[in-house]
């Protein structure tokens, strides 16, 4: 009975560790470097950009959110990287259904 639950222990352990380990946000996606994921700035031009394009409004970069100008820089590129990726993601699944 013992040697059962140690195994039991183990095994959702595993998972778990296992699960923690494989969530898509933890990496960076293709077009981003580690400087861009742990960039604010970056993020949140990302996070904007993918909300306006699902959406359906027009790109609109508000840099006015960041003072500095390096931060002004990442947001502009994280809202376009965002906004053009969701789109052509969106795009590649239309055209996974249209097959």
């Amino acid at each position: 009975m013992k040697t059962l639950s140690l195994f039991a222990l183990a095994a959702s352990l595993g998972m778990g560790a296992a699960s923690l380990l494989h969530t898509k946000d933890h990496f960076p996606t293709p077009n981003q470097t580690v400087a861009q994921t742990i960039d604010g700035a970056f993020r949140d031009g990302v996070y904007l950009g993918r909300l306006a394009a699902q959406d359906g409004a027009a790109p609109h970069v508000a840099v006015g959110r960041w003072a500095d100008s390096q931060d002004r820089a990442s947001f502009t590129a994280g809202y376009r990287q965002g906004y053009s990726e969701f789109l052509a993601s969106r795009s590649d699944a239309r055209g996974r259904q249209a097959e």
